[in-house]
């Protein structure tokens, strides 16, 4: 967890360095276009599915069908917004905030196998 204001490439590396099976592609938005991340992607042989920022000067291609799946990651992000105390962070600790946001995914999961006619 960090705070709303800090970039998202700071979270790479604990992210990565978690115990657990190792990624075969990483789907991500520009703001991880950066020369240490492709360069780490590139040493445990993970495929990155990342846009180049537009000073790039050479703009790699990217498949955009693999690419068009970041919008599923997006979707669950707004649904978990809708619950007003996550959008605004209205929690003091990130542990309790961090307890929140599960309790909002084990709603949005459940939403899947009960069905309300």
């Amino acid at each position: 967890m960090s705070g709303g204001q800090v970039s998202d490439v700071k979270g790479y590396a604990p992210v990565m360095d978690e115990p657990g099976p190792q990624p075969r592609v990483l789907l991500a938005d520009k703001g991880y276009d950066a020369d240490f991340i492709l360069a780490d992607l590139d040493a445990r042989d993970v495929v990155a599915v990342i846009p180049a920022r537009r000073n790039r000067k050479v703009q790699p291609v990217i498949d955009g069908h693999i690419y068009a799946l970041r919008n599923l990651v997006e979707r669950c992000f707004s649904r978990l917004k809708h619950s007003r105390r996550l959008a605004t962070r209205y929690d003091k600790t990130a542990d309790s905030f961090l307890g929140f946001v599960l309790v909002a995914s084990i709603r949005l999961w459940v939403r899947h196998f009960v069905h309300t006619t």
